[in-house]
């Protein structure tokens, strides 16, 4: 009896709940509240709006601060990419070290033995730049880096081609070099047990016959009529004849490489044009023909079509006294003897 009266009571609280009445004060009654069908579609609209509102909010909560599985899984990968992208960065830092060790070596050591020029700065790091060069790697969540790790690749990689060019080119050097070392002027022309001095070396001298400062372009090797005369490298033997211009009887030697040699003076040639010699071959004999006060030979060493200084082609024979000796002899201030 006691449960049917409550969910008796139950009931009608519900169905209470659910009609809603005001107070008549002209008829002093309760009457039920009419709901009309236009209040019963806006609170449904608004309740949706609500809804949509509030859901749009939380689903926004949750996408930013709620990734799903597959977002983490995603930003996992990416957090992965960067962390190789930097790797990667570091050891190419590594790579172009050591490519500008190489590339210090190549230009103070291989090449200035080999005689190459060095490759400038500006050629190896030419062809870099634009604007949109890196433009395709625009718009990613990791550009910057991509765009970092592009650019050191394509500078890595522009340098190892000319570094390759390089190590081309000494290549070639290097095959040359044993004829590039046959072909340099390195003994002196008159044996040391025939000389009897060193008249005169390069540089500014009195004239014997004019007895005015002139350039004196070779060294004056003084030695006894028909002492022999050799050569000081290989090569080709590009004259060999009186010279109206003074030399008398002189011998030029075609060493290539930019190198030639003049004989001058000579009493006797002792080969012909055309003639290929080796260093140490005999070619003619000390005399003094030509504009010449006594028995001496000029000799001269010609660089790229410069006559240079010839005291310093002499270090295959010569000992470090012997050598200290000529070269003071060659720096004092004289009369030479053409």
């Amino acid at each position: 009896m006691v449960s049917k009266i409550v969910y008796s009571r139950t009931f009608r609280r519900f169905l209470m709940a659910k009609t809603k009445y005001f107070f008549n004060p002209h008829s002093l009654r309760y009457e039920k509240v009419k709901t009309s069908i236009r209040a019963i579609i806006t609170g449904v609209f608004g309740f949706l709006s609500a809804s949509l509102v509030l859901g749009a909010f939380f689903f926004f909560l949750a996408t930013k601060y709620f990734p799903s599985s597959a977002e983490r899984k995603l930003q996992r990968e990416n957090l992965e990419y960067r962390t190789q992208f930097e790797l990667m960065g570091k050891r190419m830092d590594v790579l172009t070290s050591t490519l500008n060790d190489l590339q210090k070596r190549d230009d103070k050591v291989y090449r200035e033995v080999l005689g190459a020029n060095p490759i400038s700065e500006t050629e190896r790091e030419s062809g870099f730049g634009g604007i949109d060069r890196y433009k395709q790697l625009q718009g990613f969540s990791n550009t910057d880096i991509m765009v970092e790790i592009t650019k050191k690749l394509d500078i890595l990689t522009k340098k190892l081609y000319v570094q390759s060019k390089s190590y081309d080119e000494l290549f070639e050097l290097a095959k040359n070099k044993e004829l590039h070392i046959a072909g340099t002027p390195a003994i002196q022309p008159v044996s040391n047990k025939n000389l009897t001095r060193v008249a005169s070396g390069y540089g500014w001298r009195t004239d014997p016959f004019y007895h005015i400062s002139e350039l004196h372009a070779g060294i004056d090797f003084t030695a006894p009529m028909g002492t022999p005369i050799y050569a000081t490298a290989d090569g080709v033997v590009r004259s060999a004849e009186f010279n109206a211009g003074g030399y008398g009887n002189c011998v030029v030697i075609n060493h290539g490489f930019g190198y030639e040699t003049l004989y001058g003076h000579m009493s006797k040639l002792g080969c012909r044009s055309g003639k290929k010699v080796k260093r140490g071959d005999l070619i003619g004999y000390v005399g003094s023909t030509g504009k010449s006060t006594g028995p001496h030979l000029h000799y001269e060493v010609i660089k790229n079509g410069s006559k240079i200084d010839p005291i310093n082609y002499f270090f295959n024979d010569l000992s470090a006294s012997d050598y200290e000796q000529m070269r003071k002899a060659c720096s004092l201030t004289n009369q030479s003897f053409d």
